[in-house]
């Protein structure tokens, strides 16, 4: 599991799957959109199971769990920091077009 602290990355790592540091930040950048779309769909779905036009007394433990399901998302690692692993790690399959706009890996 990916540690929630700052990293320093070694640049040289980082460029070596792409050959080029611009080319592998756009990777991490568009893995780490998909990783938050993803935590933040799974946050919304967790929240939406306490939603209510009703306001009573067990509003307030349920308030309570949801700030306890906040939390715990607060507390997981950035998106940047997960994608930021699993490209070095190789996990994360790319394609880059070439310039007569067919894929290739």
């Amino acid at each position: 599991m990916a540690v929630s602290n700052i990293i320093t990355r070694d640049l040289e790592k980082l460029a070596a799957p792409t050959g080029n540091i611009y080319e592998s930040l756009v990777v991490i950048a568009k893995r780490s959109r998909q990783i938050s779309v993803k935590m933040k769909e799974e946050l919304n779905n967790k929240l939406a199971d306490f939603a209510s036009t009703v306001d009573n007394l067990e509003e307030i433990f349920e308030n309570r769990e949801q700030i306890e399901i906040s939390k715990f998302y607060e507390r997981m690692p950035k998106p940047s920091t997960l994608a930021s692993e699993e490209f070095l790690e190789g996990k994360i399959m790319f394609r880059r077009a070439t310039q007569n706009n067919e894929l290739k890996s």
